[in-house]
């Protein structure tokens, strides 16, 4: 596939000096939404002002997205304020985490692509692989809730969400190409092809991302897609729209010193179709119906250097069906409610994680609803919620009450509650890890086994809220002061088989004792507090200033061995427009992470990074593009996700063409 890419991308540079395949069509697109008070898509399920959505979100603009630098989404999120990044492949792809390490698979916040749900049922609900499912330049913008938001989107939707809008294909007619090449072994490459006209437009993308990876890591990385989408206009009422992709994730992972996790190639495969239709039903009423599939398939196989012919395989495969109706309307000038149901398969299978070649399904059932009522013209309520069910732990109602005050001209508080749950994975859930001699098929050791005990946790969550505008200053200002008290956190524990000994002694396969075993089960509970916020200014003429500041006190101690220490983040990004087209910018970013996120152990020193990027616009006949050169990393290395991984310095030189 990576010749592929690279014949296609040389192919694209010619086309772009063809006569441009885009239609003029007059319509209104995605852009539309970020005016002066942006228009926040996903945090209710209703189109709302951002000063009325029940909760803080962080939008980042395609200008934004592109002046960072950033190669993926994961990179990104750390302009996010309460967000910690990991650009590490070795628990599966880079990850984020929101208010501290959660684990090693981040999988307490819900991710999206155009409204569908990407977490991985097979790695335990992992948002990493999801945010690798689209290319930079195919993103408009992304809109993340920072809270949780369960009483719209469920179980996954823990500490918030995360909705990646991909660009309307009316944007992306034409050719374009791309192709990056740097130190740390960076090599990208990207072609993307639109058409159409004013009754259907359509777009066809392939691109390429890899490099070496960490230092320490058994890299080299690489991720390679294919993305479609075609938007049909079948009638003045209906709109239908077609998504369809596929990803492969090839990642270096594992350590000589490390028996049971040697180094190998792992390798994620992902494949998606998605289907929307939305019918116009009059003047403040729409019907949405929403239909996806996705397949996932994981190949992590090596040998057991100490048992001849013995090998470990933490492969599998799974999918998931989503099918989901919901109808928006307006009751009276003073009240919207939007409502709907969803039906969610997730089928996971894996002999050597669970010692059956048997399927596990979890089937959600999902009816939400939530209704804005303006109860005065400076006061908005929303208030609603999800019944769920789910096969593994019953029945949950997860409400949501959330009130903005507009006290003065751009000036708003709010105040509101949720609570939220998340159950146990089905490797949480009925884990069986064993590994048996390849001549004798007697049992040689057994790692991880589930109890089928454990039972959902839960998140109630109080805010206050300020945003402030001030567009005589070229200001704006987010404050969240947060309160979150988590109960039955899921965690690991070393336990006896059989359960009814008091005892164990971690050992090897080959120790003669009562051997220690690897399970899920409900531990402590434990709060979050503290304040977050973001401000956005525009100085002077070209120029923009983004600052991110968080605190977090958590009364959390893991398995009583250390306090957590707090958690502080800090973020700022200039950009600014320069002569003759010149764009600039520069962003730092320092967190002083409560512990590695692949490890017990706490850091003990705070962590920063500082990237810079410079671009000169190009312009050949009638084509137009881009050269950016960009340094990520310009101070020192420091350690991410294992202490002995580090990100170091690295750079590289992007050049883009559009027709």
């Amino acid at each position: 596939m990576k010749r592929l890419i690279y014949f296609m991308v040389v192919g694209a540079l010619g086309i772009v000096h063809q006569s441009a395949w885009a239609q003029s069509i007059s319509t209104v697109s995605e852009k539309d939404f970020l005016n002066d008070m942006p228009m926040v898509l996903s945090v209710s399920r209703l189109p709302q002002r951002l000063d009325e959505t029940p909760g803080a979100v962080t939008i980042l603009d395609r200008r934004t997205i592109r002046m960072t630098g950033a190669r993926d989404v994961a990179d990104l999120l750390r302009l996010v304020p309460g967000f910690q990044v990991s650009n590490s492949f070795e628990g599966n792809a880079p990850q984020a985490n929101y208010h501290g390490n959660w684990g090693d698979f981040a999988n307490h916040v819900q991710v999206m692509v155009d409204g569908r749900s990407v977490y991985s049922p097979f790695l335990q609900g992992s948002t990493g692989p999801g945010l690798q499912a689209v290319a930079i330049e195919d993103i408009e913008r992304i809109e993340v809730m920072r809270g949780s938001n369960s009483a719209a989107y469920g179980a996954r939707a823990f500490l918030g969400t995360i909705n990646i809008v991909t660009r309307d294909p009316i944007d992306t007619m034409g050719a374009q190409a791309q192709i990056v090449s740097g130190s740390n072994g960076i090599q990208d490459a990207l072609v993307r092809l639109g058409w159409g006209d004013d009754r259907a437009q359509y777009r066809i993308g392939v691109d390429r991302r890899a490099d070496n990876g960490l230092s320490g890591a058994s890299g080299p990385n690489s991720v390679s897609r294919v993305n479609f989408r075609a938007n049909f206009h079948m009638a003045a009422d209906d709109e239908l729209e077609l998504r369809a992709g596929q990803m492969q994730l090839e990642s270096g992972v594992g350590f000589v010193d490390q028996i049971g996790n040697a180094p190998r190639n792992r390798g994620l495969d992902t494949s998606y179709l998605q289907l929307d239709w939305r019918r116009n039903l009059g003047q403040d009423s729409d019907l949405a119906w929403h239909v996806s599939h996705t397949d996932e398939r994981v190949k992590d196989r090596f040998s057991y250097v100490p048992v001849p012919g013995l090998w470990v395989d933490f492969g599998g495969r799974a999918s998931n069906e989503n099918l989901s109706l919901q109808h928006t309307f307006r009751q009276s000038s003073d009240l919207r409610v939007v409502w709907g149901a969803e039906l969610r398969r997730e089928v996971l299978a894996s002999q050597p994680l669970f010692n059956t070649s048997s399927e596990f399904v979890t089937d959600f059932t999902r009816l939400f609803g939530n209704a804005e009522w303006r109860l005065h013209k400076d006061w908005v309520l929303n208030a609603g919620g999800m019944r769920e069910s789910n096969s593994i732990t019953g029945d949950h109602f997860l409400p949501r009450a959330m009130l903005n005050w507009h006290f003065a001209k751009g000036q708003t508080l709010r105040y509101g509650v949720s609570q939220a749950y998340r159950p146990p994975s089905t490797f949480e859930n009925a884990a069986n890890v064993r590994y048996n001699d390849p001549a004798s098929g007697a049992l040689l050791a057994t790692t991880t086994v589930g109890t089928g005990r454990v039972q959902a946790e839960g998140i109630v969550a109080r805010e206050m809220g300020y945003l402030g505008d001030f567009p005589a200053l070229g200001l704006n200002l987010d404050v969240r002061v947060f309160h979150e008290y988590i109960s039955k956190f899921i965690q690991t524990s070393l336990y006896p088989l059989p359960s009814g000994l008091f005892t164990c002694t971690p050992a090897g396969p080959a120790a003669n004792s009562v051997p220690c075993v690897t399970g899920y089960f409900n531990g402590e509970n434990f709060q979050n507090q503290g304040v977050e916020y973001q401000l956005r200014w525009k100085p002077w003429q070209d120029a923009n200033l983004i600052l991110s500041q968080t605190y977090v006190n958590s009364s959390w101690t893991d398995n009583g061995s250390y306090q957590v220490q707090p958690l502080t983040s800090a973020g700022v990004m200039f950009m600014q427009k320069l002569p003759r087209g010149l764009d600039f910018s520069v962003m730092y970013t320092q967190s002083n992470s409560t512990n590695f996120i692949g490890t017990a152990n706490p850091m003990a020193v705070t962590t920063s990074r500082t990237d810079v990027r410079l671009a000169w616009p190009l312009r050949i006949a009638a084509q137009r593009g881009e050269v950016s050169f960009v340094v990520q990393n310009m101070g020192q290395a420091y350690a991410d996700f294992l202490p002995d991984t580090v990100f170091r310095r690295q750079a590289f030189v992007m050049l883009r063409l559009d027709n």
